[in-house]
């Protein structure tokens, strides 16, 4: 699944007239390179949810067959936030664990391996398992601890890193959501890893939240430079 209802209030004026996830980064759309990196991964499945401009990701994306995948869609009237979207979408993403990636960024994640990790996730076991980063300037207080593979809530048992806004999910872990009510995934992690249920691998690579206009601008210049300088 990629989350795309969010309004992008800190992309603005941008976002007014095009939803975030289609703004451009070294020649296409942010929510493409998400796409293209699923298809090479072997996910060619994915539900798309939708709220602010959402027909005109409809418009481009369609039902995806023109870039080698399969598209569901999920519209909300309203944004849900991160779990109440994943919760309205459960009966699209079917009864086994599955992939979310943030559709506003943009990162080289090995999304096989994350693939990997969704099929170890069990009703009595781990409900999740999430993909951490080294704090960006922007977020240097981070959100979790990693230690020896679990993640946890605990600044005592080490630093904190940042949620990249990837990881793997169990459906349970949102059995208990209402559907069509707004609801966070930060509570409902932090009550999974109060009882040991979330696991977590660090990434190394490239990894960006754009959440700026300055900072989409830094992105497409370092893609277009890179494309550049490639063979």
């Amino acid at each position: 699944m990629i989350l795309a209802a969010g309004r992008g209030e800190r992309m603005r004026p941008l976002t007014d007239s095009c939803p975030k996830p289609l703004l451009m980064a070294g020649g296409k759309p942010l929510i493409v390179w998400h796409i293209e990196r699923l298809r090479a991964a072997g996910i060619t499945d994915i539900v798309i949810n939708h709220a602010h401009l959402g027909h005109m990701l409809e418009a481009a994306l369609g039902d995806g067959r023109a870039f080698g995948v399969n598209i569901a869609w999920s519209p909300e009237v309203s944004a849900l936030e991160t779990a109440g979207g994943i919760r309205k979408a459960l009966s699209l993403l079917g009864n086994g664990a599955f992939i979310v990636i943030n559709g506003d960024v943009h990162c080289d994640a090995d999304l096989a391996a994350l693939g990997t990790a969704a099929g170890e996730l069990r009703v009595d076991g781990d409900l999740a398992h999430l993909l951490l980063v080294a704090n960006p300037a922007h977020h240097p207080e981070g959100d979790f601890v990693l230690d020896r593979g679990r993640v946890l809530d605990q600044r005592a048992r080490g630093q904190r890193l940042t949620f990249s806004g990837i990881g793997a999910y169990h459906p349970h872990l949102f059995s208990a959501l209402e559907p069509g009510t707004p609801e966070k995934l930060a509570p409902l992690l932090r009550t999974a890893m109060r009882a040991n249920q979330v696991g977590g691998t660090m990434h190394h690579g490239q990894w960006v939240d754009v959440g700026t206009p300055e900072r989409l601008l830094a992105l497409d210049t370092a893609l277009r430079e890179t494309a550049g300088r490639t063979p």
